[in-house]
């Protein structure tokens, strides 16, 4: 019988401790740093499409160089200079706000009816800072990307942003339609000359290069 009372009065006992236990671990903090940390940056913004294609940029410019060249557009390559160099990456990459003549060269086809080279007039584009992040919008023509520069390395910021249409007054929102959605990176090349480029783009080009040059105040 003393057994019997002892074990009454060890198991409340048990009980009270493991519900301590169980209560100490519901509470415990998640580790919401490294969560917090991610959302911040272009890594918690992209898609997973987008995210593939960022993670891919160095094959894409050497598939569409490749192939140009291959279809004998060497030299039209050769003389677009550091702009079409993949290797050519200056520190300060952050283009300062303004206006800008931007043109775009597309390379690489994944249609082979398609050119390997196509290189557009110039049109104009505009960078503006939008709280923390600078913002890129082509302000002229019935296809308009617009998107955010995300901070990455001193040698590149993350392009996210998307498609603005015919006589659509502002673009999507990122994400909100995914064939419209575009992801890239913009570097400095030259003094006063950057580019923007988009790896395995939703059109039929291997990488999409634009060019900004700050345009004459």
């Amino acid at each position: 019988m003393a057994i019997d009372a002892m074990l009454k009065c060890m198991i409340p006992a048990v009980f009270l401790a493991l519900a301590g236990c169980a209560a100490t671990t519901a509470v415990a903090p998640p580790p919401i740093v490294e969560a917090v940390v991610k959302q911040a940056g272009w890594e918690g913004v992209a898609s997973n499409a987008d995210l593939d294609r960022l993670a891919r940029v160095r094959p894409a410019w050497d598939a569409a160089l490749a192939e140009a060249k291959r279809r004998g557009f060497a030299k039209a390559i050769a003389a677009e200079g550091a702009l079409l160099d993949p290797a050519i990456a200056l520190p300060r990459a952050a283009p300062p706000p303004g206006s800008y003549h931007c043109r775009v060269i597309k390379l690489g086809a994944r249609i082979k009816s398609e050119p390997a080279f196509a290189a557009f007039k110039p049109f104009f584009c505009y960078v503006e800072a939008e709280g923390e992040l600078l913002t890129i919008v082509k302000q002229t023509g019935s296809q308009r990307p617009a998107g955010r520069l995300y901070p990455d390395t001193d040698e590149r910021l993350v392009f996210l942003g998307t498609l603005a249409l015919g006589d659509e007054e502002a673009p999507l929102a990122y994400s909100t339609d995914p064939r419209r959605d575009m992801a890239g990176v913009v570097q400095r090349v030259a003094p006063f000359r950057w580019r923007l480029v988009i790896p395995w783009p939703q059109s039929s080009s291997t990488l999409d290069v634009f060019e900004l040059v700050p345009a004459a105040q």
